[in-house]
């Protein structure tokens, strides 16, 4: 029987902690390629600027005492997982993941994040896709910190990757964006959530505002009604709940307004 073939990734970047777990917990499915940014790519969404150089190197690490060849990629999340699947992979692998992150992504704001933005490049080939995060304190968000337990994650991991492994998902579901809430067991409870339509971070401006000045650009913060979101949603079910939310996402950005009404309303006079 031929071997099941994951593709992990995490725009955390390759010497992220989260991403090891993840290989860790996906070592009992399959066999697992390793292709990651070379650095923190966090809030890149699914881009592929050009200003990246897009160089590939490989390195030597050791998981579960087995030695690994793993790839680390001088671009974003998603041009990672495009070179795994056209470069590394010699067919289409039965699973990607992303993950696991530091830090939610939840909300309204989900399209900038890295994270879920590799597993649409995956769904977008076709590929049953994964993100995973883990809720932490911002101070860890760009950190490689060892304080963040990653065990419950990627417990959960597992669990999820061997559903999609194993599972036709319905149609129009073409990711499944995992959210686990700090201090999460392996008893924790999940639910399927939609996506909140409240912003969970916010932009912070820079203290110096002067267009010409070399100090910070554009930051972030939890938005003052973090804690907001109405039940049933992401948010609100790993903030407010505690549980894990489970979000089913698709590919089809398209409203649900109905077409004709919307036709009508443009062609109207004004």
């Amino acid at each position: 029987m031929t071997e099941l073939q994951i593709l992990l990734t995490n725009d955390d970047g390759i010497q992220s902690p989260g991403l090891w777990a993840a290989a860790e917990a996906l070592d009992e499915l399959g066999f697992v390629t390793v292709v990651a940014p070379r650095e923190q790519a966090s809030g890149t969404s699914r881009s592929m600027p050009s200003i990246y150089d897009n160089q590939v190197h490989q390195k030597k690490l050791e998981v579960n005492g087995k030695d690994w060849t793993v790839h680390a990629v001088g671009g974003t999340p998603a041009m990672a997982v495009l070179y795994g699947i056209h470069v590394l992979i010699p067919q289409k692998p039965d699973l990607i993941v992303s993950g696991i992150n530091y830090g939610l992504n939840v909300g309204s704001g989900v399209t900038i994040s890295g994270t879920v933005g590799a597993a649409l490049e995956g769904a977008s080939a076709g590929i049953p896709s994964l993100a995973i995060s883990l809720e932490t304190d911002t101070k860890y968000h760009s950190s490689y910190s060892r304080e963040v337990d990653f065990r419950t994650s990627g417990h959960f991991t597992t669990l999820f990757s061997q559903m999609l492994l194993s599972k036709k998902m319905p149609p129009d579901v073409h990711l499944l964006k995992v959210e686990i809430p700090a201090g999460a067991t392996g008893d924790t409870p999940w639910h399927t959530t939609s996506l909140s339509m409240l912003r969970f971070y916010e932009p912070v401006p820079p203290l110096e505002k002067n267009p010409d000045s070399s100090g910070e650009g554009i930051g972030y913060g939890i938005a003052p009604d973090w804690d907001q979101s109405p039940a049933g949603t992401d948010s609100h079910s790993v903030i407010n709940k505690k549980e894990i939310s489970v979000t089913p996402l698709s590919l089809d950005l398209t409203s649900r307004i109905d077409l004709s009404e919307l036709e009508k309303f443009l062609r109207q006079d004004k």
